[in-house]
């Protein structure tokens, strides 16, 4: 079942205005200000939106694009193509993306969004690597892996195809951000649409910001490099021309305050000139994970994965997985498994750093998997 049958009719709402041209972020964040709730601004009247300050012009195309959007079709579109729908208030929307500045307000997705995990990193580059581009963007995604990082990139040719295909290898997840609607005929490149699949065969998910039927045209493609970095920790570029888009996901990640890192590449390549910029400009040189670790200052999550797997279940840990079938507060599980406080505080730390359980806040927590 798709998460917005789930939910109340805001989601409805908001599905419905991120279907009207030039409706952003940042003019939903002001209409909040004047409005009570999503519904309310999406009935609003002419008169009513003219008082928020907005023109005649914008006013009257706001009314027009309403009026052809049809919200009962369009949720029966989604559930058709199995795209579910996500807005930033959500638990579940990916907590480093809504860290940015004015993060989308609504995410479409295909497959886990679980799997937009808080250890992420973006693998991004050029379309055309070299055959050391290659064989450097295997060897570093596959070591990023090792070491309990989620790749994330952007389904596109060459580099990101490598960093997708690595986790699909490796049976892990990956996260693959498109500039276009998620609907089987805008999966671009063409190319990738059984890569996709495959992605979200294998526990990981496809995450755009534009809605169903968005062909991937080319302004599109810098919206959605800001949601590749703003979904990491930081951004590694393998190998890049002067004027290629990774450049730009790297541009994003210093904007939102994210660690850049490049692999440096031969003098006489035109594609290092791109990355070999960046390192003179500040990016981390990484010469192997280690240099990745290291920067980011969580030299802990070396360790991470082969904690995971050989921290041992309990039967107090099982005690609280069977009553989680829904968030519920420390207090609640104290009086619904009869383990006392510290027995509960112990077995959900160890839950939490094998991923199946998540703290909500304020001592509420969810299970996971």
């Amino acid at each position: 079942m798709l998460i917005f049958w789930n939910m109340d009719e805001k989601i409805k709402f908001l599905i419905g205005l991120s279907r009207i041209p030039r409706f952003g972020a940042k003019k939903l964040s002001r209409l909040q200000h004047f409005f009570p709730s999503v519904e309310a601004i999406w009935h609003a009247s002419f008169s009513e939106l003219q008082k928020v300050g907005w023109e005649a012009k914008a006013t009257e195309e706001f009314i027009f694009h309403r009026s052809e959007i049809d919200l009962d079709l369009e949720l029966a579109k989604l559930e058709k193509e199995k795209i579910s729908a996500i807005e930033s208030g959500h638990p579940d929307y990916p907590k480093l993306l809504k860290e940015i500045f004015l993060p989308p307000f609504l995410l479409y997705y295909r497959g886990d969004i679980k799997a937009a995990s808080d250890f992420s990193l973006a693998v991004v580059g050029t379309r055309k690597p070299t055959n050391y581009g290659k064989l450097v963007a295997e060897q570093i995604c596959t070591e990023l892996l090792k070491n309990g990082f989620t790749i994330v990139s952007g389904l596109a040719l060459g580099v990101d195809s490598i960093a997708h295909f690595s986790s699909i290898e490796n049976k892990k997840p990956t996260v693959a951000v498109l500039g276009s609607g998620l609907d089987g005929a805008n999966i671009y490149p063409a190319q990738n649409r059984s890569m996709a699949e495959q992605i979200i065969n294998n526990g990981g998910v496809l995450i755009s910001e534009f809605p169903l039927g968005t062909m991937p045209l080319r302004h599109n493609f810098p919206m959605r490099n800001r949601i590749i970095s703003g979904l990491s920790l930081g951004t590694l570029v393998v190998e890049a021309g002067e004027s290629s888009g990774a450049l730009i996901t790297a541009d994003f990640a210093l904007e939102q305050n994210r660690e850049v890192f490049a692999i440096p590449g031969s003098i006489l390549s035109p594609l290092s000139t791109g990355t070999n910029k960046l390192i003179k400009k500040g990016a981390k040189l990484v010469a192997s994970v280690d240099d990745i670790i290291e920067e980011l200052n969580i030299s802990e999550l070396k360790n991470f994965s082969a904690t995971k797997e050989v921290l041992p279940d309990s039967p107090e840990e099982g005690s609280i997985l069977t009553y989680l079938t829904e968030p519920r507060h420390i207090n609640e599980l104290v009086q619904l498994t009869a383990l006392s406080i510290s027995e509960i505080n112990t077995a959900l730390v160890l839950l939490e750093m094998k991923g199946q359980v998540k703290n909500l806040g304020n001592m509420t927590f969810a299970k996971l998997k």
